[in-house]
């Protein structure tokens, strides 16, 4: 099946566009997972299993109610071997709860190294090559050297898709994204050029499975990137911990609530840590998470609602 059209097939059967960021900042992960853990092991496989232990009791605790979730690769990276085989394995575990997985890795670099971007993270390889260990149903990729380091990833047999950081919801972000240029920002020419690349790759559903990523903080920025690209699946990052408020993060999607997908890591992983689920404290993280995800998918409703009275 298309990708666009597996990612809204989940959004309805799940009826929230909500999806569960897997960010495990080492220096906020519960001190007794490390603790409770050999401490004459190498110290990045005992961070590895500590994190492995979080991250997959919260995907137990939040599988049923999300229609995806999206990896950040460099948390796990940080880890060396022991942290990629726990990537590996929170995404196969992810794939078989048929969660979509995006992969947040933020690739984009010359053709032949894109291409081997592509095989580790997006299989099939081609024909003699070893199949890879982590597999994903989209990846995030960096513009900035054109569509050679795009083109790789939008191989024909595959259905999988592709998030282009176009807006992004870091404040910085404003140095470079929003320089003007002759067609407005860089913004703006970057969404042009996502338009231009995912022409004639929509599902049924009318998205086309190169999608962009639009942060929530910036809502006005984010309806007039809506105009020009009609059939882009907006990844909206920002809601919640950066400042976006649920109507910020739904103003993009059509009445049928497709279009996008909003996510939200640290609000969710962290929510034993303060705020209204601080009382499960450290010990019941995962039924914090739990009940952050369901606040979040009751939020985001009503700022549909209130989008769409």
């Amino acid at each position: 099946m298309h990708f666009a059209d597996r990612l809204f097939r989940a959004v309805d059967q799940k009826e929230t566009p909500l999806c569960v960021g897997f960010d495990p900042h080492l220096a906020l992960i519960p001190a007794h997972l490390l603790d409770s853990i050999d401490h004459h092991l190498d110290p990045l496989e005992r961070y590895a299993r500590a994190v492995e232990t979080f991250c997959m009791q919260i995907l137990d605790a939040v599988a049923d109610l999300v229609p995806a979730v999206k990896p950040q690769f460099a948390f796990f990276e940080r880890l060396g071997s022991p942290g990629m085989r726990v990537l590996a394995r929170l995404c196969a575990e992810a794939v078989s709860r048929d969660l979509i997985v995006i992969g947040d890795a933020k690739r984009g670099d010359i053709g032949s190294t894109a291409e081997a971007y592509s095989e580790a993270y997006l299989a099939p390889p081609r024909a003699g090559f070893p199949e890879p260990d982590i597999r994903v149903d989209a990846i995030t990729l960096n513009p900035y050297m054109g569509f050679e380091a795009i083109q790789p990833f939008l191989c024909p047999y595959r259905k999988t898709g592709v998030f282009v950081l176009v807006k992004t919801s870091n404040p910085s972000g404003c140095q470079i994204q929003d320089i003007p240029t002759h067609e407005g920002t860089v913004a703006d020419s970057v969404a042009d050029l996502v338009v231009n690349w995912g022409s004639g790759r929509e599902g049924d559903c009318g998205y086309s499975d190169v999608g962009a990523v639009v942060g929530a903080p910036y809502p006005e920025a984010a309806i007039g990137l809506r105009r020009r690209m009609p059939k882009t699946i907006f990844l909206i990052p920002g809601y919640g911990f950066q400042g976006g408020g649920s109507r910020d993060a739904m103003i993009t999607l059509d009445q049928r609530g497709h279009g996008g997908i909003v996510n939200s890591s640290r609000a969710i992983l962290f929510a034993f840590q303060k705020g209204i689920h601080a009382h499960f404290g450290p010990e019941r993280y995962a039924e914090a998470a739990r009940a952050a995800t369901i606040d979040a998918i009751t939020d985001l409703r009503n700022g549909f609602r209130a989008l769409h009275p």
